[in-house]
């Protein structure tokens, strides 16, 4: 094994991921702030798969020499205007964004859990408790509603 390639190759590649990992991350920063705010809102699943595309993307523009920073941009753009599109379909058409997008579940109400939601959803009644205290309640008697939000989080309502 020749540790001193593993550690080191040469100062060409060093400075290639430098001139072309700070051009990559402007044109990230351009691109997602033509594109506003909603690209990276982690709103539900899509939004998260396309945040985690973006970096990979960027990853592989910094780390592989074979791909050229035009064809890195192009990529990011491609992602960004996608999740643009997605977006800009999901507000004109309800259908549309029943395909794309998950609809908030309840997990208890009034006290009692909703079984069938919580095993739908995967989720276990520990997970649910503890989103109750972290919502600052004791137990699922003090709960009015507890919801699986769209983007994951669980969402308590507690009775006054």
């Amino acid at each position: 094994m020749d540790w001193g390639n593993m550690l080191f190759q040469n100062w060409q590649g060093i400075v290639r991921t430098i001139f072309v990992g700070v051009l990559a991350y402007v044109a990230l920063v351009l691109f997602l702030r033509i594109s506003g705010k909603r690209t990276l809102a982690k709103l539900n699943a899509f939004d998260l798969v396309v945040t985690v595309a973006l970096g990979s993307t960027l990853s592989a523009i910094l780390l592989n020499e074979s791909i050229a920073l035009a064809e890195g941009a192009t990529g990011l753009a491609l992602l960004i205007a996608m999740q643009w599109l997605v977006a800009f379909c999901s507000v004109r058409s309800k259908g549309f964004a029943k395909i794309v997008r998950s609809e908030p579940t309840l997990l208890a109400r009034n006290g009692a859990f909703c079984d069938d939601a919580l095993r739908r959803e995967r989720v276990t009644r520990d997970e649910a408790l503890s989103a109750v205290r972290a919502s600052g309640g004791r137990g699922l008697e003090e709960v009015e509603s507890l919801i699986l939000e769209s983007d994951g989080t669980i969402s308590a309502s507690l009775r006054n």
